[in-house]
């Protein structure tokens, strides 16, 4: 049994499969939409090493372990928040806007489908019901950490 069987290089450039599109403004990203249902065939990381979350897919074959370790206490500088909402069940559509809060694009989500948020803002609007799982930096601050608009 190996150990290891795969360390991802998070300072590798990101190659960004056809599944997943970057919604941009003035060569800033905002969001990223990565669609459900696909998988790649190697370890791909779809975010560049400056990014406050780094998102990604870490392939592993049948057999492989991950060797049992703990994550070190390390002092980490963020400012603003990003946010990884995975549609688990439902159907909407999501909104996104550049920092000046306009418009740039909306794109119609459904389960499987996952959206990491990195800039600009967004809203959504829910076609069916629909649960969100939500990652982000914590703790939540309540109303006082959002601009709304």
């Amino acid at each position: 049994m190996t150990s290891d069987t795969h360390k991802p290089d998070a300072h590798e450039a990101p190659t960004v499969p056809s599944w997943v599109e970057i919604i941009s403004a003035d060569g800033h990203p905002l969001t990223y939409i990565i669609r459900g249902g696909q998988l790649p065939d190697r370890t791909t990381f779809l975010t560049p090493p400056e990014f406050k979350q780094q998102v990604g897919y870490v392939t592993y074959p049948a057999g492989g372990v991950i060797a049992r370790h703990m994550h070190v206490p390390l002092h980490r500088h963020l400012i603003g928040t990003s946010e990884v909402l995975v549609v688990l069940k439902g159907h909407a559509w999501i909104d996104v806007y550049d920092d000046s809060h306009g418009l740039v694009a909306s794109r119609e989500l459904r389960a499987g489908d996952v959206m990491l948020m990195v800039g600009g803002g967004h809203g959504f609007r829910i076609i069916e019901d629909t649960v969100f799982l939500e990652i982000k930096q914590g703790p939540y601050e309540g109303l006082e950490e959002k601009e709304r608009f």
